[in-house]
């Protein structure tokens, strides 16, 4: 999924990808290695400006489209995929820096001449140079660090140090006093120079009200948008090699290793993307600690992911992704300059670890109010507010707010957009919405699949919370194959004989009653004997024994059904169609889990963790808090898209199954890291349900293998991802 949302994106970025096929294929761009070197204009640059591509960002009063920040990071990860050469992404970054610090003589003289095509180029760092004098105009003498674009800029953003502060200014090129030194770049698609200044003259007007920590953040926007898109290509085309490359006699991409490392680079990148649309969507607003936090979270996420994964990419196309003739290692050097260019990693994650813990991201999914349906579930939930938690949890079920997506007369037939009011409202009146638990994923089959009778007996009182609910699904020898169980239903007089075992069953010793899957077809095809009941767990032959588990909890059970009789009646669809009907529970699962948040179950929020470190120890762990909270919020960004791809009537398959495999190892490695935090302390007192401090945070950890097993194995949501998502086929049996 690109970082673009919607047609109009969709639009803009094919438009991108036809103009750079027709003008800049890199067999073109091989040829003119010296031209670009030398920083000459390239040949396609008016097209591009003709196309309104470098001023999609400015206003409509300086020529530009005034289409924001996402618009252009729509446009440069586009350019990052098709590896258009030149000035574009110099250009742009030294206009938009110009757009939003410049004084306003600056915007009006030099933004209608970015707009009309002038190129530039934005230095990101003073190097030599130091600013003497004020009033009217400065002198700027000395060298730059490297600046990406220099030698064919014709408009300089550049960083000069003042009273021991950085202060950014604008020069042209033919400026007096102006010279640009040719490097030889690592990235052989744009050319890169220093600028020495001796005694140059700059006005007052060009003089840019910025801080460093401003430039910076707009900068990586732009350049981590581009990275996304040089990363999206190196593992399409890493993919499709696996899918054409024959190796003992098959495609390579059906070997399970392969399989599982592409899916890995589609996680990757997913993620990426994510975090690089949160950050261009808060860079088209005015709060500056927004934008500061989710510049610092792209760049911690993606500058070094980027480079990475072009790696990892190379590395599966093999011995031919490792020679000059292939276009990958352009794509490598593109980012590993950018990576160079962008500051340390080490400081973004300091950044993005001292924000996180003033700044929090603020965000709203709510595209459309309905005034009138709004005031009505308010209306209810005030109502609720005052009833005891019995009486508000049957009022709220009988006023369809439980499930509010269910239809009538259990909901509300609540489309994606009502739900969010819904959830708007019950955060406004300090209420928690309730959950059937369980019955997320139960009632779904019942509704779709059951009978009238089964949906009146059921879902209300579940809705109402008289009925708990646990699912009889795992078995000892049939966990990720399902479809392998040996539970078996056997038909007698009025209903069926239910004999097997189950295990990992949440909530057995409290429910009334399960979903369960047996066989009733031991002749069928697996998938096709297999089928659907209602197990009433007060029945005579239903035995629960709780499990414990590494963390000392008893959470799961082992579940052994002996002679359980079943009635016709609580059978859901016909015999041998239970995998039909199971796959609705497990779809509502799997989407339920993938987005487990980070704190929860004993685990603790690792920004207020930090928050009680002594100032020593804080220090060293900020840049770590950085990392994990800048993933954190990629996650949630993937998370906020899946719903806005629902709002405009996506299918969220591919956003939950990328969720799923990667928040589970994200709380994973955040538990850790939180252990690691406490030191010594969290070498005692983990067992028990009131366990604080140091135990609590080896107990949240020695908690993770529930959620890293739950729902599917994370070798099961690779397998998933890349046969079902990316298409590579499955092994041979």
């Amino acid at each position: 999924m690109p970082i673009g949302i919607g047609p109009d994106h969709d639009a803009l970025a094919d438009s991108l990808a036809r103009f750079a096929a027709r003008h800049t294929p890199v067999a073109r761009t091989r040829d003119q290695f010296d031209r670009i070197a030398r920083g000459d204009t390239p040949d396609f640059w008016e097209q591009l400006v003709q196309m309104g591509i470098p001023s999609l960002h400015l206003a409509e009063e300086h020529g530009g489209a005034d289409a924001g920040l996402l618009e252009l990071a729509v446009a440069l990860e586009q350019s990052g995929y098709g590896l258009i050469p030149g000035p574009l992404l110099p250009t742009v970054s030294a206009s938009a820096v110009i757009s939003s610090h410049g004084t306003d003589a600056a915007r009006t003289t030099l933004l209608p001449r970015f707009a009309s095509g002038t190129t530039g180029a934005l230095g990101l760092a003073p190097g030599t140079v130091t600013l003497d004098g004020d009033g009217d105009e400065v002198i700027a003498s000395g060298t730059t660090v490297p600046v990406l674009g220099a030698l064919g800029a014709e408009i300089l953003v550049l960083a000069g140090r003042c009273r021991e502060e950085a202060v950014w200014f604008v020069v042209s090129a033919t400026d007096a006093g102006v010279e640009r030194l040719g490097e030889e770049g690592v990235d052989l698609t744009r050319d890169v120079g220093r600028v020495r200044l001796s005694e140059t003259r700059i006005p007052a007007q060009n003089i840019l009200g910025a801080r460093a920590d401003e430039i910076a953040a707009l900068n990586a926007v732009l350049q981590c948008a581009e990275a996304v898109g040089v990363a999206r290509w190196a593992q399409e085309t890493s993919l499709a090699y696996a899918k054409i490359r024959e190796q003992f006699g098959r495609p390579i991409g059906s070997f399970q290793a392969i399989k599982h490392k592409c899916a890995q680079l589609f996680i990757r990148v997913e993620v990426m993307t994510n975090s690089a649309w949160d950050a261009a969507v808060a860079a088209d607003g005015d709060d500056r600690q927004q934008i500061a936090l989710t510049a610092a979270r792209t760049a911690t996420v993606v500058r070094r992911e980027a480079v990475d994964v072009v790696l990892e990419a190379l590395t599966l196309l093999g011995g031919i992704g490792n020679t000059w003739e292939h276009d990958i290692h352009l794509y490598w050097r593109r980012v590993v300059s950018l990576l160079a260019l962008g500051g340390s990693q080490d400081e973004w994650a300091r950044r993005a670890g001292e924000l996180a813990m003033t700044t929090e991201r603020e965000s709203s999914l709510v595209t459309e109010d309905r005034p009138d349906f709004r005031a009505g579930v308010a209306a209810t939930i005030d109502e609720a507010a005052g009833l005891d938690a019995e009486k508000a949890r049957v009022l709220l079920a009988d006023r369809g707010l439980v499930s509010p997506h269910y239809p009538a007369p259990y909901g509300l037939g609540a489309d994606t957009a009502g739900q969010l009011i819904i959830a708007e409202e019950f955060e406004r009146a300090g209420l928690t919405q309730p959950s059937t638990v369980i019955g997320e994923w139960a009632l779904p089959s019942i509704l779709q699949y059951g009978t009238e009778e089964q949906c009146e007996r059921l879902i209300v009182p579940t809705l109402r919370g008289e009925i708990i609910w646990c699912q009889l699904f795992s078995e000892p020898g049939a966990g990720s194959d399902l479809a392998s169980l040996t539970t078996f239903a056997t038909k007698v007089d009025g209903g069926w004989r239910l004999d097997g075992r189950k295990v990992w069953n949440s909530k057995a010793r409290e429910a009334h009653w399960g979903i369960c899957l047996a066989r009733t077809d031991r002749a069928a095809p697996k998938h096709r004997g297999i089928s659907y009941f209602l197990v009433d767990m007060s029945t005579p032959g239903v035995e629960v024994r709780p499990l414990r588990e590494a963390n000392g909890d008893e959470m799961f059970n082992e579940v052994t059904l002996d002679g359980v009789f079943v009635s016709d009646a609580d059978l859901v669809g016909a015999p041998g169609e239970g995998w039909k009907v199971a796959r609705t529970t497990l779809a509502n699962e799997r989407v339920s889990m993938g987005r487990t948040p980070v704190v929860g179950r004993d685990r603790f929020d690792p920004i207020e963790v930090v928050r009680t470190l002594d100032p020593e120890i804080r220090q060293d762990a900020t840049p770590a808090l950085g990392r994990l909270t800048s993933t954190t919020g990629a996650l949630d960004a993937l998370a906020h898209r899946s719903v806005l791809g629902r709002l405009s009537g996506r299918d969220p398959g591919v956003e939950a199954s990328v969720l799923k495999a990667a928040s589970a190892q994200h709380i994973t490695d955040v538990a850790a890291q939180v252990l690691e935090w406490f030191g010594p302390e969290a070498a005692v007192g983990s067992l028990g349900t009131d366990v604080s401090g140091g135990g609590r945070a080896a107990k949240a950890y020695l908690s993770t293998p529930s959620l890293l097993i739950g729902g599917g194995t994370l070798e099961i949501q690779l397998n998933v991802i890349s046969e079902q998502i990316l298409g590579l086929p499955r092994e041979p049996r």
